[in-house]
């Protein structure tokens, strides 16, 4: 029994050696400084590998770089016994989302499709999804909720859903998300 002593201490030591950390490269992330929250995350990785917040906050700061592939390779580099984590999950989520990036001039293309025609819902919900790929959370939530708002079943559920996704993606524990929770409880129940 106490054998095991040096160990925990050990893991404990790195653990609070790590918070600080941990908690500069979320900081990092959410000014929108991908590639610095990507080398203090890579730089906890090496003192803790497995550290799966860390993971999930490389594949995201990635993400945020523009660097998809960097990210993919992250994910899969994630060891086994931590890949389901909610902080892998979360990243998993932005990953996927970040597939539906648009093209230069294919936003465009969509906002002009909804301005035509506003009741289109499905043109709504492909540039939401475009929004969602090209980091605009707050556009795309804006015509996810709208979609819902006119049409709650709409494609079995397709705006509520992906809207749920982007939530996921952002952290269930961002203040953005509770915002957007109650702007869609609002439509739901209000």
């Amino acid at each position: 029994m106490l054998a095991q002593l040096p160990i925990e201490s050990e893991a404990s030591a790195r653990a609070v050696e790590i918070a600080p950390l941990l908690e500069m490269g979320d900081s990092v992330l959410a000014e929108g400084d991908g590639a610095r929250a990507a080398s203090i995350f890579a730089q906890i990785l090496e003192m803790a590998p497995d550290n799966a917040t860390a993971h999930g906050g490389l594949i995201r700061a990635l993400l945020l770089a523009g660097d998809i592939e960097g990210a993919q390779a992250a994910l899969e580099a994630v060891p086994a016994d931590i890949a389901g984590d909610p902080a892998i999950a979360q990243a998993k989520s932005a990953l996927a989302l970040a597939a539906d990036a648009p093209d230069a001039g294919e936003l465009a293309g969509l906002e002009a499709a909804v301005a035509a025609a506003p009741d289109d819902h499905q043109a709504r919900f492909d540039l939401a999804t475009a929004e969602i790929g090209a980091g605009q959370r707050d556009a795309a939530a804006d015509n996810l909720l709208h979609i819902v708002a006119a049409d709650r079943e709409w494609q079995e559920g397709a705006a509520r859903a992906k809207l749920l996704s982007l939530f996921e993606a952002v952290g269930l524990e961002d203040p953005w998300v509770a915002a957007q929770r109650r702007r869609l409880s609002l439509i739901l129940f209000g």
